[in-house]
């Protein structure tokens, strides 16, 4: 029989769930690379002899791949296909005493801030001066940049302080630094994300410091965009807008889970925030910045969600007529408030909602992508595939929005840079155009 064999101290580091996790996986492969190990993120070759899943424990759907997928390699490890595998991450947080019980083939587990004994249970050193860099996964030209971790919010549904803990704020002069480097090694736009960007300031400096954050990042030499992911709505810092209208690498875009409209809602999920303020913070942010792509994520058949309040929701998405938008269908996270509540929506009337929601999108974003045609925008080019060189607009965030397709046969693109592209068709999430030399 042919024995297969593994490269000793070779590490696929495996990735699930958001955008911040994407970001740990870097920082921790930045970190092996730094202690000789090879290092690999979800490499389809079978030659690694250690496997590290970061987990995902945010809904049932995101829990159930984790818990998969760690199934599938602890397989693989009594099969003697790998010799090592460890787990960390939000579900191992979370659930670690029962993940030890159930599947015990797992070497170990750790916690989402247990980054050192991770690494020096693998006999490497945490190596405090690398704090900032990474090994990117993205293609080059964009980075996920983390500002903050955990979140002082008190939502009813969501468990991320239960996974991540209290808001943390980097300090900003750190976060230029990473910045910097970052540009050094060709990234052109910087991705925003945290539980909550609007809190940032708060935990370091004692105010909110968006706006100053975003005015030192703009002035780092080689950074073109700067786009902002996951926004909480109450109090928020409209000073943000003015730094938007006063830098051009800072993109006209806002990702802002809103999550509902109706009131009743609105104080169950304890969001802090009623719908007139809601209404009045959209069109305030619009005022401000007119041509502004307003990204939100709303949630189905929370507990206690009537027809009218469903209909409420319906109404205002069909009003508001928002650029980009997501929905979920709510989940029962125990340890939560809402789960001292009864999940009283049958899930097909959860799903039913949704999807009611996303045909209304999907009619909002072909009229909205329809009004651009003739028009000529900045494009930032990810890849090709199946025949075009895919791009996005400043309006736009990867995987979650709007595409512009240019056919591959252009001479004037080349993938990780820009090029002036005119729309000539659309539809409902593309943009079809040609480059404008």
């Amino acid at each position: 029989m042919k024995v297969r064999s593994l490269k000793k101290d070779k590490v696929n580091v495996v990735t699930l769930g958001c955008s911040k996790n994407l970001v740990d996986s870097e920082v921790l492969m930045g970190q092996l690379r730094a202690n000789e190990f090879e290092v690999a993120h979800e490499s389809e070759d079978d030659d690694s002899n250690i496997i590290i899943v970061n987990t995902c424990g945010f809904i049932d759907n995101a829990k159930q791949e984790s818990i998969d997928t760690i199934l599938r390699y602890a397989d693989a490890k009594e099969a003697g296909q790998i010799d090592k595998l460890y787990v960390t991450g939000c579900l191992s947080q979370r659930y670690k005493d029962s993940l030890e019980q159930e599947i015990p083939q797992v070497d170990a587990y750790f916690g989402t801030l247990e980054l050192p004994r991770l690494l020096k249970t693998l006999e490497a050193d945490y190596k405090h001066e690398l704090i900032g860099e990474r090994l990117l996964t993205t293609p080059s030209h964009f980075a996920y940049f983390k500002i903050a971790e955990g979140c002082n919010r008190p939502c009813s549904f969501c468990a991320i302080p239960l996974m991540r803990g209290k808001h943390v704020d980097r300090p900003i002069e750190d976060l230029v630094r990473e910045a910097k480097r970052l540009a050094s090694m060709g990234t052109k736009e910087l991705i925003l994300i945290a539980q909550d960007l609007t809190y940032y300031g708060l935990q370091h400096y004692g105010e909110r410091k968006l706006a100053d954050l975003l005015r030192n990042l703009s002035d780092v030499e080689g950074i073109d965009w700067i786009r902002m992911q996951y926004a909480y709505p109450s109090q928020f810092p409209m000073e943000v807008f003015d730094v938007m209208n006063e830098r051009e690498n800072i993109c006209k875009y806002l990702d802002m889970p809103l999550q509902h409209i109706s009131d009743n809602m609105l104080k169950s999920m304890r969001r802090g925030i009623g719908k007139r303020r809601t209404i009045e913070l959209v069109d305030q942010i619009r005022q401000r910045v007119p041509d502004i792509a307003l990204r939100t994520t709303l949630i189905a058949g929370h507990p206690g969600e009537t027809e009218q309040d469903f209909q409420e929701l319906y109404d205002w998405v069909e009003e508001t007529r928002f650029d980009r938008l997501g929905i979920f269908t709510y989940s029962h996270e125990d340890n939560t408030h809402s789960y001292t509540l009864e999940d009283n929506v049958p899930e097909e009337v959860k799903q039913e909602r949704a999807d009611a929601i996303m045909e209304l999108q999907q009619g909002i974003s072909v009229e909205l992508n329809e009004e651009k045609i003739g028009n000529t925008y900045k494009v930032l080019f990810d890849r090709k595939e199946s025949g075009y060189f895919v791009g996005r607009t400043q309006y736009d965030s990867p995987e979650v929005d709007n595409e512009v397709l240019v056919p591959a046969d252009s001479n004037y693109v080349r993938l990780g840079d820009f090029a002036n592209v005119k729309i000539t068709d659309a539809s409902d999430f593309d943009l079809y155009g040609e480059v404008v030399v």
